[in-house]
């Protein structure tokens, strides 16, 4: 699978990542069906099949409970394999969200994370908004990235955001932005409209719906949702959350389709 280079950074990302709240958390997460943790041999089956259908990018986070916690050990002896996102502002505590957008919080976060992942370096972190996009950036918690990512801790620094305004701004202090951005909501493309401008990075969450699939009338809502989202030249990588195999393989089938149309 063809690699996309994430704005004007190194990092190149295979157009499909793996989302892995699933990995370490069932509480508080919005998906319509009821799921079980997976074991760690299921966990490293997955990696191995993500592998081998051409996936590089990894998606994680603090607030995803256990997931950085059981991939470290995984991960360890395959680190260049990946291109490894986390995040930071949000922890999943007691069965619900907690945020500290601080910079001393931050920097420890992203040293939190590299300790639980087992590298030396991450290649992607995100400010995990809370929904106050413009207030976490004015507080000082971007430049709290940028200081780890001078230290060759970070290779590419950005948001996670819920609003047009945060994802604009993300991409004005920062190398990327991560956006919601689906044929169901599409409030968000002028985010990909200045990533493309400004050569920025643009990363997809819930690209899916979060599940929520019966709201795109289309025989291959999948196919659908793909074909919409790439049809914007500003996208780096969509990240789906799956720990079943044959979604995983549905999602990269219908990719395929997609970029060779």
């Amino acid at each position: 699978m063809e690699k996309r280079q994430l704005g004007q950074t190194d990092v190149w990302m295979s157009p499909l990542g793996l989302g892995t709240v699933k990995f370490g958390r069932t509480e508080g997460v919005k998906y319509p069906k009821k799921f079980v943790l997976p074991t760690d041999q299921e966990i490293i089956d997955l990696l191995n099949l993500s592998k081998d259908l051409g996936l590089n990018v990894l998606d994680t986070a603090p607030a995803y409970g256990e997931s950085e916690t059981r991939l470290g050990p995984i991960l360890k002896s395959q680190r260049k394999d990946w291109v490894l996102v986390s995040k930071a502002g949000e922890y999943f505590e007691n069965g619900k969200s907690r945020f500290d957008f601080s910079p001393e919080s931050i920097q420890k976060s992203v040293e939190d994370s590299l300790h639980r992942l087992k590298t030396d370096y991450l290649d992607v972190v995100l400010l995990h908004s809370d929904g106050r996009d413009m207030d976490v950036i004015h507080g000082g918690a971007l430049e709290a990235l940028r200081a780890h990512q001078k230290k060759g801790l970070i290779k590419a620094i950005g948001m996670s955001t819920k609003t047009i305004e945060g994802g604009l701004a993300s991409l004005d202090q920062a190398d990327a932005a991560m956006v919601t951005y689906n044929p169901m909501h599409r409030e968000e493309a002028p985010v990909l409209d200045a990533a493309l401008a400004l050569k920025k990075g643009i990363l997809i969450k819930k690209a899916f719906a979060s599940g929520h699939m019966e709201q795109f009338a289309h025989a291959d809502p999948i196919e659908y949702a793909l074909s919409f989202i790439f049809s914007h030249p500003a996208v780096t990588s969509v990240i789906v959350g799956t720990i079943n195999p044959d979604h995983l393989k549905h999602n990269v089938s219908a990719l395929k389709k997609v970029l060779s149309l």
